[in-house]
């Protein structure tokens, strides 16, 4: 075979192989085995590849799963908001209510030893601090309502008209 018809064929094998712009003459019947030859060797060497490609990944140690950490980061943020409201609860509380709160609950002092630092009876001491629950509930609430009005923006209620222009139109829309 000759190096000028090699390079013909070949050159009218690729045109046919990308996009058939040019179909095979009924004398170039012998190019279709060649094609085909050449798409099956480009098979096996895709697959060759794969398959090294595999064996490769199978060496490295499987990635430790790593856990979704965005709930935690959320419910961080509540206990966050939820403390600093607590805080200025706190802050909001009678004098003799809040020094009870803090011997009691956060020093985990009992009734008699919160009574004795503050040179009161226990009973006073019992009364203080459920005043002082209660008090600081109904505070931490309003505020948490306090905070979330002045963070969140007000929501709409429905979507202004004429923002947004449409993508893509119906055939029949264009037609109008």
């Amino acid at each position: 075979m000759r190096w000028a018809t090699t390079g013909s064929r070949a050159a009218r094998c690729i045109r046919w192989e990308r996009g058939g712009r040019e179909r095979l003459e009924q004398g170039d019947e012998s190019l279709r085995p060649w094609v085909y030859g050449i798409a099956t060797n480009v098979l096996r060497n895709r697959g060759r590849a794969a398959r090294k490609h595999q064996q490769t990944l199978t060496r490295f140690p499987t990635p430790e799963t790593v856990p979704d950490i965005a709930d935690e980061v959320a419910d961080r943020i509540d206990d966050s908001e939820r403390l600093a409201a607590a805080r200025a609860a706190v802050a909001r509380l009678r004098r003799g209510d809040r020094d009870v709160f803090m011997l009691c609950v956060w020093s985990d002092l009992s009734y008699a030893a919160a009574a004795q630092a503050l040179g009161i009876p226990v009973g006073t001491v019992r009364s203080r601090l459920s005043r002082a629950r209660g008090r600081l509930l109904k505070l931490t609430e309003q505020e948490l309502k306090r905070v979330k009005k002045r963070v969140e923006p007000p929501a709409l209620v429905r979507q202004i008209q004429g923002d947004r222009t449409p993508a893509v139109r119906s055939i029949q829309e264009k037609a109008r």
